[in-house]
């Protein structure tokens, strides 16, 4: 009750809030698999998805299905639905990171390709009636870009409002007018629920809501708008202190009353569906997934925090909470310390796949971020509020290709190098590892640390 209260007071007061959000950074030690080019090997990868599945067939798993053509890294064996609570950061993925648990592993691919889905669905053809928005109506969207079998149904299409990237311009010419504020809404993503046979093979009903990176100039113009603003998304307790990146904000706040398909800020979109099907599915264990890559992971994190801060991951009748999660892959940091440290309290799990050749992650805050806002990890600077911090807990990836440059950011390049990282040189090693899965895991992987201190300091 209380929280279909604050989603009504949301609907009414959320669409002038300009923030920014962060990624966060956790005390758990980067995970950093090394790898040293990007390679689309999809038959390695295949190989290696079968090497694992004759180890899995060993223990008496069930191997694992094929998504969208390709050897899933996913586990379908029943540890996953009895194991899925520490999979999604029930305990900060502590003994699963380092080195890189299979099921986790699997369940990370898994959601980057949910991901990849949004890419593969975006027209982007000037000439289609269905220009920035997408190619396929939703019962058929996950088929025709061949992931049919992710055993999930598409609920809801998701639109985010960004300034048209003329008008955000500023006016020139002597007399020159301020330009009126136009938002054009764009598709973002979707919302979808697991079925029925995928609800018993995670061994919950999963509601997954998916993002896909920056792609128009408008989206790239809100990425620039790096200042720190409060998010005050609970307008009983505003916490101004809790500061996010304004272009984010913007994208997640901003509506398109004229919109073709949608009306409606993206913020009312989602929470009007995910507690929705939160009530819908009430009697059942239900987990809330977010995944994004790029600007999609900070609005992920973004959601995440917002569904947390106003309780709306709450059974009704108030009979426990819903576990939230983000799966995000490439992505900037959001907010400053104090939204790190809130969506610590509120029990928001972020896993962060980074590529640590990536400059996208290290923004904002080149300088000004978590490792410049504490002295000697105690005492807290003054400008410590105006700094940009990180969410979560960091898987490393390790990967450049001097032929290809731009692969450092691609969520494909992202998706096979967790697949490779199977093959090759650690084909063996990843063998052994799996046959002894389930007697320990806290066999160590070289950590590879060359570059903090550049990282530290934002080079």
């Amino acid at each position: 009750m209380a929280a279909a209260a604050k989603l009504a007071v949301v609907r009414t007061t959320t669409t002038h809030h300009r923030a920014c959000f962060p990624l966060a950074v956790s005390s758990a030690t980067p995970v950093t698999v090394s790898l040293t080019s990007v390679t689309h090997k999809h038959e390695a990868a295949t190989s290696a998805a079968a090497t694992a599945t004759a180890v899995m067939k060993t223990e008496g798993a069930v191997a694992p299905p094929t998504l969208g053509g390709r050897a899933e890294a996913t586990s379908s064996f029943p540890l996953l639905a009895s194991m899925w609570p520490e999979v999604h950061g029930a305990d900060d993925w502590r003994g699963l990171v380092a080195p890189l648990h299979p099921l986790l592993r699997g369940e990370i691919v898994r959601y980057g390709e949910l991901v990849a889905a949004c890419y593969r669905a975006f027209d982007l053809d000037p000439r289609s009636k269905r220009y920035l928005n997408c190619k396929h109506r939703k019962r058929q969207m996950l088929q025709a870009v061949g992931m049919d079998g992710a055993g999930y149904a598409v609920t809801k299409y998701i639109y985010a409002a960004a300034p048209d990237a003329v008008a955000a311009l500023p006016p020139v010419g002597a007399g020159a007018g301020r330009r009126p504020s136009c938002c054009k809404s764009r598709w973002i993503g979707y919302v979808a629920v697991a079925s029925d046979g995928e609800a018993a093979r995670l061994g919950r009903r999963d509601i997954l809501v998916s993002f896909r990176g920056t792609v128009t100039w408008s989206e790239w113009l809100a990425n620039f708008m790096s200042a720190l603003a409060p998010a005050r998304f609970d307008p009983a307790e505003p916490r101004p202190d809790v500061r996010v990146e304004s272009g984010f904000l913007s994208l997640y706040t901003s509506e398109d009353v004229s919109g073709k398909f949608t009306t409606g800020s993206c913020r009312n979109q989602l929470l009007s569906e995910i507690s929705r099907l939160v009530a819908e599915h009430r009697d059942e264990d239900v987990s809330i997934t977010l995944a994004g890559h790029s600007m999609g992971s900070s609005l992920a994190i973004l959601l995440a925090y917002d569904l947390a801060e106003l309780g709306l991951n709450s059974y009704p009748n108030d009979s426990g909470t819903i576990p939230v999660t983000v799966f995000s892959f490439a992505g900037p940091r959001v907010g400053n310390l104090e939204f790190k440290n809130r969506c610590d309290e509120l029990g928001v799990k972020v896993l962060r796949v980074v590529n640590v050749n990536d400059p996208v992650t290290k923004m904002p805050g080149v300088l000004f971020n978590e490792s410049a806002s504490v002295l000697a990890g105690r005492y807290e600077l003054p400008w410590s509020k105006a700094c940009y911090a990180h969410v979560g807990v960091e898987v490393a990836l390790d990967f450049f290709e001097a032929g290809d440059i731009v692969c450092v950011h691609d969520l494909q390049a992202y998706i096979d190098q967790l697949l490779n990282s199977m093959v090759g040189e650690e084909e063996e090693v990843m063998c052994r590892r799996v046959a002894s899965m389930f007697e320990s895991w806290r066999w160590q992987m070289a950590v590879i640390r060359a570059g903090e201190l550049m990282r530290v300091l934002g080079i």
